[in-house]
């Protein structure tokens, strides 16, 4: 019997109640234990991790370190986007890329506040319970967002 199907892209959304510029300058990979709750630290990865630049560990409270190159940061497009090179434990899927933009909205009821997206695109090999879970760490993590901006 073959598995039933799913999708290997997740894309998660919220409205954060308050100016762009106030949200991006929390995007940042080396600063995200600052405000999402999951994370025990986050910071540039120690040597050795990677000949590459650019390079993150996000330490979960769970135990779990993953180490994060960032494959593209703009300050035009307010995104940036990062792939998992390695985690602790192993992964059960080969590759995942991410992204992160934020949006102005700037008109409506929800003027002067900032529209965050954060995807994810799994390589085939991730089963369904990989991209639930990566819902749900992200939709975690937009409310945090929310939160740190309040505060």
């Amino acid at each position: 019997m073959s598995a039933p199907v799913h999708g290997t892209y997740v894309v998660e959304s919220a409205v954060i109640r308050a100016p762009l510029a106030s949200v991006w300058h929390l995007i940042k990979l080396g600063d995200f234990s600052k405000w999402f709750s999951q994370l025990e630290s986050s910071g540039p990865a120690p040597k050795g991790v990677s000949d590459e630049v650019d390079v993150f560990e996000w330490k979960f409270k769970d135990g779990t370190v993953l180490h994060l190159k960032q494959e593209e940061h703009s300050a035009l497009r307010h995104s940036i986007s990062y792939s998992v090179i390695s985690a602790q434990p192993a992964l059960s899927y080969s590759s995942v890329i991410s992204t992160i933009t934020l949006w102005p909205i700037t008109t409506g009821d929800f003027a002067d506040s900032t529209l965050v997206q954060w995807t994810g695109q799994f390589s085939s090999d991730a089963d369904a319970s990989v991209v639930a879970d990566a819902s749900w760490k992200r939709k975690d993590a937009l409310g945090d967002l929310a939160k740190a901006v309040k505060a």
